[in-house]
Parts: C-alpha cells; sequence; structure tokens
C-alpha cells in the first residue's frame, strides 16, 4: 500500500498527456553481486572500502598466500629446468649419428659385426625414448605449475565487473570461511526498470524501443529519462493477465540512485537524455 502511494505521488509530480498510462516499477543496478571467496583462508590486505570505484579484474582482497607462493614458485623453478632434457637431446644427436654411420659401413662393407650394429641401434632408441619420456615429463610440469598458480589467484577476491563497494563484511586477520559473504559490488552505470503492464497495453511495447520513464530522485525532484526496452515477457501471468516487461536506462555519472520508485509512461514524448538530467 505504502509503495503504490508513493508511486501514485510520483507519476503526479510530472505532467501526463491525455492519451498517456502510467505503470510503477522499480529501477535497480544492472550488476548487485555479493562476492566470496572459494577457499578459506586469513584476510591478509584489504584494499577497498565502502564506496571505492573499481574496474573489472581488480583485486579487492587477499587472503594469506605464503604457502601457495613458494609451492608455484617450487614448481615453476621445476618446470625451467631443461637441463636433463637438453643433454638428452645431445644423447640422441650422437647416437643416431654412429647408428647412421655404423648402418652405411655395415651395408658398404660389413666390417662390423651385425651385433655391434643392433647395439648402436639399441642405444639410439633407448636415448630417443628417454628425451620423449622426459618431453612428456615437462608438459606434466607445465601444468602442475599453472596448477600451482592457479591456486594461488583462488587467493585474491577479484571483481567480476566494474562498480562501486557498496559493503565489506570483513577485516584484514579474521579467517574468511568459503562462500561467505565478504564484499557487495554495484554497477549502477546502467540501469533496469522492471514492471508490470496489463496484456491491452503491450501492443505499445516493442523490445528495443524507446519510451518514457519517470525515476524519483532525492527530495521530490523527478527525472523523466528514455529507456529502452530490452524484455517483454512472451507470456502473461496466469492470476494477473500482467506481463513483465524490463527497459535499460544509461545512468552515467550516477545521478539516479538504483532502488528508486519509477513509473513506465506509454502514449508520452520521448524525452532526450538532456531532457531527464536531475
Amino acid at each position: 500500500m505504502r509503495l503504490t502511494t508513493a508511486l501514485c505521488a510520483l507519476a503526479l509530480l510530472a505532467p501526463v498527456a491525455a492519451s498517456a498510462a502510467d505503470y510503477p516499477g522499480l529501477v535497480q543496478p544492472l550488476h548487485d553481486v555479493t562476492l566470496s571467496s572459494g577457499v578459506g583462508g586469513i584476510v591478509a590486505s584489504r584494499r577497498v572500502h565502502p564506496g571505492s570505484k573499481v574496474g573489472a579484474g581488480q583485486v579487492l582482497m587477499v587472503l594469506d598466500d605464503r604457502l601457495q607462493s613458494v609451492e608455484a614458485q617450487r614448481r615453476r623453478v621445476i618446470q625451467e629446468d631443461n637441463s636433463e632434457l637438453k643433454a638428452t637431446v645431445d644423447r640422441v644427436r650422437i647416437a643416431k649419428g654412429l647408428y647412421d654411420d655404423a648402418q652405411k659401413v655395415y651395408d658398404k662393407t660389413g666390417s662390423i659385426s651385425r651385433d655391434e650394429l643392433a647395439r648402436l641401434e639399441a642405444d639410439y632408441l633407448s636415448a630417443q625414448g628417454r628425451l620423449e619420456q622426459l618431453q612428456a615429463q615437462k608438459q606434466r610440469e607445465k601444468l602442475e605449475q599453472q596448477g600451482a598458480e592457479q591456486e594461488k589467484q583462488m587467493r585474491q577476491l577479484v571483481a567480476p565487473v566494474s562498480g562501486v563497494v557498496t559493503k565489506v563484511d570483513i577485516e584484514p586477520g579474521e579467517w574468511a570461511k568459503p562462500g561467505e559473504a565478504l564484499i557487495r559490488l554495484v554497477d549502477a552505470s546502467t540501469l533496469v526498470f522492471k514492471t508490470n503492464i496489463p496484456m491491452a497495453a503491450v501492443g505499445g511495447v516493442r523490445q528495443g524501443g524507446v519510451l518514457p520513464v519517470l525515476v524519483e530522485g532525492d527530495g521530490a525532484r523527478v527525472a523523466q529519462v528514455p529507456a529502452r526496452i530490452t524484455f517483454v515477457s512472451p507470456v502473461a501471468d496466469a492470476a494477473s493477465g500482467l506481463v513483465e516487461v524490463r527497459a535499460s536506462i544509461a545512468n552515467p555519472g550516477g545521478k539516479l540512485r538504483a532502488g528508486s520508485k519509477a513509473v513506465l509512461r506509454l502514449g508520452a514524448p520521448v524525452p532526450t537524455a538532456a531532457e531527464g538530467k536531475l
């Protein structure tokens, strides 16, 4: 009842064309995410606070990763050690040369025994097999090193989208449990307006179209802004006969506040972005 009264008052603050109809709803942020860690650990550093503006991919918090750092470094040293691999490559090259030369001599003169030729061939095949074994080992070491790096990265909480930090629920030195809500991040650069309208009015709403929306501002101010329709439900609610409609509203500078009441006005001229400024 309180929401309906407030929305009616909002609609009255702006002039309505004779053929216009108003449908109340709310504007919400494009992204409103609560972040948590996939692993547990002690918070080593917290790099943001409520009000911090962050970019996608920015590190927000780091758990104690000293053990993971040492393990990742150990795996990197092992993976980068190619001394045995290089020695085995040389061994294969030498063994192959000896075997090829012996094969030519055996074929032309027969001055070396068949047993000696077989021994040189076995040495070459043994070296070649060891080389292939080491190459496969290096592939495994590379994957293990990547796994260790990933394990270290899992101890960093990273922003999935750009936005503003609105809540931080943990301090450095505290234990973070896996899956526990730690930081709330809101992206209100674009707002999403949601409303429900009667089936009889859906004909005037088309996905991709632009319609005016009145958004409640601070105090008694109201902004009439253009909203692009992004979704018109293909089904109506069986009980009420209403159809869900969603629209996106550009909100550069965050002048419109997410969570505000709003009204979709059908049958009214669409305002320009400049006209919609608070």
